[in-house]
Formats: C-alpha cells, structure tokens, sequence
C-alpha cells in the first residue's frame, strides 16, 4: 500500500533473509528473546488463534507454538524468510498457518484472532497508521493487539547514530515515543496504551559497523549478560516500546 510510505522494500527483507537460520527455537538466552517472551507469556493462553504479522523467518512464532501451546498463523511478504519458516516447523513437527502475502491484500479474514501480534514491522513505514488498523481488523471482538517497536527514541537512537545512522534511516523516529505510539490506536478500540520493555539490550546497536566483528560479538555478549541479570525493567534501558490496544 503506497499510501503508507513503505521505508524499506521486499528486496531488503528477502536479502536479510539469505542466511539460513539454525532450525532450533530462538534462545532465551539472548535477551531480546527473553523480552519477547516475557510480554507474550502475559497474554497468550492454550489454544487461542495467534497470528504474527511480519513471522519470518518464524522463530517467536515457532515458540509461541511449541511453548504457549496457541493455534499460531503467520504472515510475511518475504518468500525466502516464508520458507525458512515453513521449513522451520516442519523440522520442530509443529502446524501453522503460513502465508506469504502483504498484510493490506490478505487472505486471512478479518476478526479472526484472539491475539495478533507484530515486531519491529509498523517502524518502517512513514505513516503507520493504516498497518496498525490492520493488526486491529483481525483481531477478535475482546481481542489483543500487540505492537513492538525498537527504543530509537532516546539511549538506543544516540548510540546506533554513532554506529549505523543509515539504518535508522529506514525507521520511522516520530513514533519512538509513548505518546506518539498510542496516538496511532484507531477509533472503536476499547483501550490503547504504549509503554516502553525489556531489560538492557545490545542488539539494537549495529556494533560491529565501526568495530572490528570479534570486538563488536564481545561487547555485544556482555551487554547481553547484563540484560539478562537485571531484575526490573528500567525505561530508560529498555530497548522496546510496546503499543498494547483491547478491541
């Protein structure tokens, strides 16, 4: 859909999915995971309808499955990133709804899913708002939302600008604060709120663009380290924003 001003293309996606990933769950050892899990634990139950928007190269969603024990679907315009998911759960044995599609042209029908969910995907375009009404047309009546996006608002977006500022050229900044991410909730939702989460995280900086990549792996590992001892999430470290919206 043009109209929402795409930042990146699907040629950036399928070249970001040319490395085939390990066919294992994603490790909660790595922080960012361990955040990611933390916020669907709260809100996925056995046997609800989940659906990921943006699932490639489908780990979380893989998890979701396997742990959280929810009828999963998944949704991404990458092909390549589609059938490392696909061979992903077809190695784990475990049954999803995969379709390679773009989220305004879907086949999934509206109201449909107990929870939808999506990371990192509603940055990346210039005026999200029509992607979000999306997420919110196929969830359920009583249904949840939840939107993650990286922390480039404060700590994050100084250390990454000093490291990769290109990358951040593909992200939509405007919204990378609370307020500005609970302004995008559509009308008739029930209840729309924005908060920042997660503990300490390295993976939102591109160390290893200024670095050398064993100093960049090394810092990363300790960062990482400390994020997963630290007990409470603290704002300012936290390295997602989440917009959770109750239709």
């Amino acid at each position: 859909m043009d109209a929402a001003g795409r930042k990146t293309t699907v040629d950036h996606w399928d070249d970001a999915w040319s490395a085939a990933p390990r066919m294992r769950l994603p490790s909660s050892l790595n922080v960012a995971v361990r955040d990611l899990q933390r916020l669907l634990k709260e809100h996925v139950r056995p046997g609800m309808r989940f659906l990921e928007i943006g699932c490639a190269p489908g780990k979380m969603l893989a998890w979701v499955a396997s742990a959280l024990h929810a009828d999963v679907s998944g949704l991404d315009y990458s092909e390549p990133g589609l059938a490392y998911a696909r061979q992903l759960f077809s190695a784990l044995q475990l049954h999803g709804d995969l379709r390679c599609e773009d989220l305004f042209a879907t086949s999934f029908q509206p109201e449909s899913f107990d929870v939808v969910f999506s990371a990192g995907v509603i940055e990346h375009f210039d005026d999200p708002r029509p992607i979000v009404e999306q997420h919110v047309a196929l969830a359920k009546p009583g249904g949840t939302v939840l939107i993650t996006i990286p922390n480039y608002g404060g700590m994050y977006r100084r250390v990454q600008h000093r490291f990769d500022r290109d990358n951040l050229s593909i992200h939509n900044l405007a919204i990378m604060k609370p307020g500005a991410l609970e302004a995008l909730a559509p009308g008739g939702v029930r209840s729309a709120r924005a908060y920042p989460a997660g503990r300490l995280s390295p993976w939102l900086v591109n160390f290893d663009r200024r670095w050398p990549r064993p100093v960049a792996l090394a810092v990363a590992g300790v960062l990482n380290g400390v994020g997963l001892l630290q007990p409470l999430d603290i704002a300012a470290l936290s390295p997602m924003l989440v917009l959770e919206l109750q239709r």
